[in-house]
């Protein structure tokens, strides 16, 4: 069964002024439009064709490069759209921001171990918030892997992620990562990340 490219969420300029229409344009019609594309032609005719992007996601070590990048890229992509929100509360609240304040020590220090991990990550890849073994644990990911991945260095179910790929924040931030890394606070959608962590832990 072929991917098809999920539908955002929300409208392109929803995001504005932090993500600008044109970049969610181009980000989503485009770049993740081709890792969907690209994955199909890839699993077209192998054993691999008729698994769920779940199932690829986690043998992406003995899997095609191919199927890997494009795989990863899919599943993350349709990820980081849920995790984003225009009308985004500024901070986390509950269980989750309980376990981020016993994890971390405050929603500030995460934030600043969180903007730390996408910002030296070397060339493109993720920064990540992750359950693993009950616990938050902030990761970041080269490429288009991610912590679900059997070739992953810290493993886990991710809560949160961020792009940090330049075609995620070029054309407004420029080579200015970490401008990026601290906008995107305005648009995450603590209450997607809320269930995503009830369902993790």
């Amino acid at each position: 069964m072929a991917f098809t490219l999920p539908q955002l969420p929300y409208a392109h300029e929803a995001l504005e002024p932090t993500i600008d229409a044109q970049t969610m344009q181009i980000h989503h019609g485009k770049h993740h439009q081709a890792y969907v594309d690209n994955l199909n032609k890839a699993l077209a005719g192998t054993d691999h064709e008729n698994k769920s992007l779940e199932e690829i996601v986690a043998i992406a070590g003995s899997i095609s490069p191919a199927v890997r990048n494009n795989g990863g890229g899919h599943w993350n992509h349709s990820f980081f759209w849920q995790v984003l929100s225009p009308n985004a509360d500024k901070v986390p609240s509950g269980e989750l921001a309980e376990a981020i304040n016993s994890a971390f020590g405050s929603f500030e220090t995460f934030k600043e171990k969180f903007n730390a991990a996408g910002a030296t990550r070397f060339g493109s890849g993720w920064a990540w918030l992750i359950v693993k073994d009950g616990k938050l644990e902030v990761t970041s990911t080269p490429n288009q892997d991610n912590p679900l991945m059997d070739v992953a260095e810290v493993k886990g179910q991710p809560i949160l992620g961020v792009d940090v790929w330049e075609h995620a924040y070029y054309l407004k931030y420029q080579n200015k990562r970490p401008d990026y890394m601290a906008a995107i606070w305005n648009v995450i959608n603590w209450s997607k990340v809320a269930e995503l962590y009830e369902a993790a832990k």
